[in-house]
């Protein structure tokens, strides 16, 4: 991709985002796509410390760590419920 703007234009053919706290993350929230982001155990301030929710952008999903370096769970989580949206 060449700059932002060709991000964007690819975001906004996705049916879904999913991303670790990035500009994309941000991007796609800001642009309204569905967005699952995933959070470490301390994310940054903005996300708060609990729920799946943010009042930054209604479209994102928030997938924490529920313990610090516990990547496999929140990767599991995610697995299990882009399995139900993909069996419709």
């Amino acid at each position: 991709l060449g700059s932002f703007a060709d991000t964007a234009a690819v975001v906004a053919g996705l049916d879904l985002v999913i991303s670790a706290d990035t500009a994309v993350l941000h991007l796609a929230g800001a642009m309204g796509r569905p967005t699952w982001g995933l959070l470490p155990f301390v994310p940054d301030w903005r996300w708060g410390l609990s729920g799946e929710a943010t009042p930054w952008y209604d479209s994102l999903r928030l997938y924490r760590q529920p313990a610090l370096g516990d990547w496999p769970s929140v990767v599991t989580r995610v697995a299990a419920d882009l399995g139900r949206i993909a069996k419709g």
